[in-house]
């Protein structure tokens, strides 16, 4: 590693420390396909860790799949971080029922202690959105997406209700402050939270009225993050090491670390885009089929380009995989 990179990666893992003192805690919620891939347990793990630093206020963990178990992994991992009564939802409407192929899920399930056991134990999202937006400070939260974008199109399409009289364009412009989310290739291509849900996408990205910034498949592609969590013997009976432990040896392609799309998202939503990143300003276009492109005017929304090395991105996410339960 040279000097001047060493120097920016101590300078920033030295920060953690001092986020609870400068800063107030974000509020966050989370939301995420939770497999197939597993680097959404990596997120996870890092906002918990946030969390515990002072830098994070969890609000709420939202699957944007469906399939049964979704509800009961969320909790696996929430109550091993010491947040077991962290609110949970899943979708109860048209939504996609795509699990991990790897099986991790399963392990998980089997071996960790959940008080959720079915989907069906847990409310709809949307409405879970609507409930926990209506309790916040006006343009106080942070959206995180690392899934299909299910969820926020249902929630800008939503009716007043019980828990506030506004629809769900209204309650999102006043109650948010940004939307983060690992979405779309740049500045054009196909992306696979895009696409396996475009009509969604398209209307999501095409209506959200806070601003938006676009982690493309590009930016965590390159940030391989996970075999120091897997080779780390202080670990033990931890969820986080197991999934990567199971996973990480399966594919070729993972050899040297699982590429990091979801917890560069969260990193950025945490933490800002500098100085790991720049911002291109624009708006995003979405086809039908799900393709995206990129209109140099339009809204606030902007998309990231790498500023510094992916390796010292990739050492501060490993470090923060890392964190156990205090």
């Amino acid at each position: 590693m040279k000097i001047s990179s060493f120097i920016v990666l101590l300078t920033l893992l030295c920060a953690d420390s001092m986020f609870a003192q400068e800063t107030k805690p974000l509020r966050i919620i989370f939301d995420s396909d939770m497999g197939p891939d597993y680097d959404d347990v990596g997120a996870l793990t890092l906002l918990h860790a946030m969390a515990d630093y002072g830098e994070v206020n969890l609000l709420a963990t939202i699957a944007s799949t469906k399939y049964e178990g979704v509800a009961a992994v969320f909790d696996v991992l929430n109550t091993y971080f010491n947040r077991p009564d962290m609110p949970v939802a899943v979708p109860t409407g048209d939504a996609l029922t795509t699990k991990d192929f790897q099986h991790w899920t399963d392990t998980l399930l089997a071996r960790y202690p959940h008080t959720i056991k079915m989907n069906a134990e847990t409310p709809d999202a949307v409405s879970l959105y609507r409930q926990v937006l209506s309790q916040q400070p006006d343009g106080s939260v942070t959206l995180i997406t690392v899934g299909f974008l299910t969820n926020i199109s249902n929630l800008l399409k939503s009716q007043p209700d019980q828990y506030s009289a506004l629809d769900g364009i209204t309650l999102v412009r006043k109650k948010v402050k940004q939307l983060v989310s690992m979405a779309g290739s740049f500045p054009t291509g196909a992306e696979y939270n895009v696409r396996m849900d475009a009509p969604a996408a398209k209307y999501a990205f095409e209506n959200f009225p806070a601003p938006v910034i676009y982690s493309g498949v590009e930016i965590g592609f390159r940030i391989k993050t996970g075999l120091p969590l897997i080779t780390n013997p202080s670990m033990q009976h931890s969820p986080v090491k197991d999934v990567y432990r199971i996973c990480i040896n399966m594919t070729e392609s993972d050899r040297e670390g699982r590429m990091s799309w979801d917890q560069s998202a969260v990193l950025v939503a945490v933490r800002g885009a500098a100085p790991w990143y720049n911002l291109t300003k624009g708006s995003i276009t979405i086809t039908d089929k799900g393709e995206n492109g990129w209109n140099t005017t339009g809204k606030n929304q902007h998309y990231l380009t790498e500023k510094i090395s992916p390796d010292t991105t990739a050492s501060i996410i490993n470090t923060l995989m890392q964190h156990q339960p205090k």
